[in-house]
This record gives C-alpha cells, structure tokens and sequence, in this order.
C-alpha cells in the first residue's frame, strides 16, 4: 500500500482529524502535505457530509443536511516544484470505499447513498418533479450495489471522486465570485438559489486561525459547482486508471479531492445522487512543464479515462427534445432536453411498477449514459438516456405481453419540506 500522507480516522469528524482539510477554494488555504512529481501516495477521504446521513429508512438527514459545510475536501497537497502555468498529471492509481474493518458507521463502510433534495436546498435536475427530500440506501458486496429501497436492480459500481482539483489564483477566485454574484442578481429571491456565494458559515481552512481565518472564509468559493480548476466535475468516468491534467494557478498546485462516488449516472441528476461514500484514493502525481501554454489548456481538466467501468452491452434508450411540459418551444435547449428524456425513461419504468421517485433515484446512482445526440437541427436538441438492461433482474425491454409486474418493496424515504 501507498504511504498515507493525508489520513483520516473514520471514528473522529473531519475537524478533529491529524491533518485538517478544507471546504472553500482559495489560494490562501495552506498545503499541510508535500509530496514530489512522481510521487505515489494514499489520500483517506470523508464521505461529503461528514457522516451526517445514516443508514435508516428516514429521509430527515437529507432534508436538514448541513450543506454550508460541503465539500469536505482532503487536501491542499503541495507537489514540489509546480508552478502556474504548468499541467498536473494526476493518476487514479486506485480507488475504492472505506475499508469494512474500520471502526465507525459512515457512509463507504459496506453501504452508501443517494439523496434528492428539497427545493429549498437546491432540488435536483427534476426538481419541479420531485420537490421534497428523498433518501435511498444501497449496500456495497463484491463491488456490486443493492437497495432495499429500490428493489430488483443491481449493478457494478463505477467508483470515482466526484471532486478533484487544484487551487485558484487570487485573480482567478475574484472572477468567480464577480461572475456568480453578478447571476444571482438577476434573480436573488430565486428558489433555489441561482448560485452560491461565499458563506463564512460552517468553513473549514485546515489549520488557519483568527483574522486570516475570517478573510479567507468570508472570500472563499464555494465547491458545488465545477470550474476552471476542475473541481465538482462528477465525472463518473474519472474511474481506476484515469489520468487527468489539471491547470496550476498557484505554486504547488496545491491538489484537492473528495466527494467519492460508488456509482453514478451521467449528470448526477438527483444532486446528491451518486451513491456517496468515504473511501481512499492511490494517486501518482507529475507535471508537463509549461503544460497550459504547450497544449492550449487556459482552463478545465483534460483526461483519459481509465478501463475498469462495468461493461455493459444491452441498452433501453430514451430520447428528449427541448419542448417544456406545457408544451413551449425552446431554441437548441439541450438541458431541456435531457431533462425530458429523464422523464420518458421514469414514465417508462413506472409501468413495472416502481414509483416515480424510485426511477429517479435509479437514473441518478445506475451507469446510465447520457448523450448530446443532436444539437444543430433548429428549434431542437435531442438528448438521450442510455438505461443499461442488464441491471434489473426482470426483463424491461417492451415486448407484446406488455410490463412484467414487478413488486416495488418498501419504496423510497421521504421528507417533506
């Protein structure tokens, strides 16, 4: 095994841990690990809440999750000699839940979850749908996941952070935080929010203190969205094996990661809707040299994906186009689009008998695909959902006997707002 230069102890919060992480970008964040180009080395991460969702058919955890404490990141990792302007080769070596011998019931430990939340939190992709707080448990066996909220379905994991990335610049942040605030301001009584802007609330900045402290929690961005350092991407590609080059803004890089993921479908469109966990990561770091300048990266994450997804070689596809439910026309509206063909293939699944919200919760954690099938055939975009057959222990494809009744269990938790 790597050597551990960023460990956790699965008993203790993320506050509490040996080496504190972070859950703000900015550049003033300081790297409490080293390590050299070439390097190999072991990163334990916190499932992003920080254990506050249990294991239980109740979905209260979700409705009230502390979401100003999001993400807790395990990092900044200084790697010698990198400087702005330069590519960080980052190696997916290995990746994979918490150890079941750990000590401690969090997320990662033989279970995981996905959650929908309420509007008022920031819903999901389907949240005029879905506007409440759902939760739904899967447990982890031989790399395979299984719900008793979500019966009759189980597939191989697709195991990957969901945020990985390297620290701003000072200019760099304040155009983020000018650009979003400058969004909200088009709508600031939106729900949800148009963006997030910096909260000082629940900020954690390794081991800062005092007047430091307040400046750079009161200036830090928040890590929801993804951005030029990479950051919450939700790549469920970026699996074992993955190579990615990260954009540098600050000497050494200053490298972050967490958020792991045991599966996900294309768009994460629960929000919360990969199966969350706590895990590790086995990283092998490099760097090109004047690499943003060499290959044109001004900004986002290049990669090469790696070759341990699931092979799966029977599909339902389900297409959208960018017309609203009322019926309106959209120009070109490829997240319309998509949007409704999420919602064709949930129609679609409730004829077995699934609820809606267990559908939804399946296109969120199964490795469904999702496509930009068409984007220059004016007024519409097409989108596709890819839904992997193999998955379901009963057949879903249409055949002239009609749907194959299938018994939904105890259904999906639900809170509402």
């Amino acid at each position: 095994m790597p050597e551990v230069v960023f460990p956790l102890d699965s008993r203790k919060k993320f506050t509490e841990q040996p080496i504190v992480g972070h859950n703000r970008w900015h550049p003033d964040v300081p790297a409490q690990v080293r390590v050299r180009p070439g390097d190999v080395f072991r990163v334990d991460c916190r499932e992003w809440f920080d254990g506050a969702i249990r294991n239980d058919d109740s979905a209260d955890d979700i409705l009230n999750a502390p979401l100003a404490s999001v993400h807790v990141l395990s990092g900044p990792i200084h790697v010698e000699g990198v400087e702005p302007g330069d590519l960080l080769i980052v190696d997916i070596v290995d990746v994979g839940p918490i150890p079941q011998e750990d000590s401690g019931p969090l997320a990662g430990q033989g279970w995981g979850y996905t959650g929908v939340f309420a509007t008022r939190n920031g819903g999901g992709f389907l949240t005029e749908q879905f506007p409440d707080a759902y939760k739904v448990i899967w447990d982890f066996q031989g790399g395979v996941a299984t719900s008793r909220h979500v019966p009759h379905v189980s597939f191989t994991g697709i195991v990957h952070p969901g945020l990985m990335g390297t620290a701003p610049s000072a200019e760099l942040l304040r155009t983020w935080n000018a650009r979003e605030q400058a969004l909200i301001d088009t709508d600031p009584h939106r729900v949800p929010a148009l963006a997030l802007p910096p909260n000082p609330d629940s900020a954690v900045l390794g081991n800062l203190t005092g007047a430091e402290f307040d400046r750079v929690a009161a200036e830090g961005a928040r890590t929801a969205p993804p951005r030029e350092n990479g950051g919450n991407q939700d790549i469920k590609n970026l699996t074992k094996g993955s190579r990615v080059f990260y954009p540098v803004f600050v000497d050494g890089a200053k490298l972050s990661m967490g958020d792991l993921h045991f599966s996900q479908g294309d768009g994460e469109i629960t929000f919360c809707g990969a199966i969350e966990m706590g895990g590790f990561m086995d990283v092998h770091v490099d760097v090109i040299k004047g690499g943003m300048s060499k290959y044109g990266v001004s900004e986002n994450a290049i990669f090469m994906p790696g070759r341990s997804d699931p092979q799966y070689s029977e599909w339902l596809a389900f297409s959208g186009t960018s017309v609203t439910l009322d019926g309106e026309q959209r120009y070109l509206d490829s997240h319309l689009s998509y949007q409704r063909a999420c919602m064709h293939a949930i129609d679609y699944l409730q004829q077995f008998g699934y609820s809606a919200i267990q559908a939804y919760m399946i296109l969120g954690a199964a490795p469904i695909e999702g496509r930009l099938s068409g984007v220059v055939d004016i007024p519409n975009s097409c989108s596709t959902v890819y839904l992997p057959t193999e998955i379901f222990d009963f057949d879903v494809r249409p055949g002239k006997d009609g749907p194959t009744a299938i018994d939904p269990g105890q259904g999906v938790p639900v809170a509402r707002a």
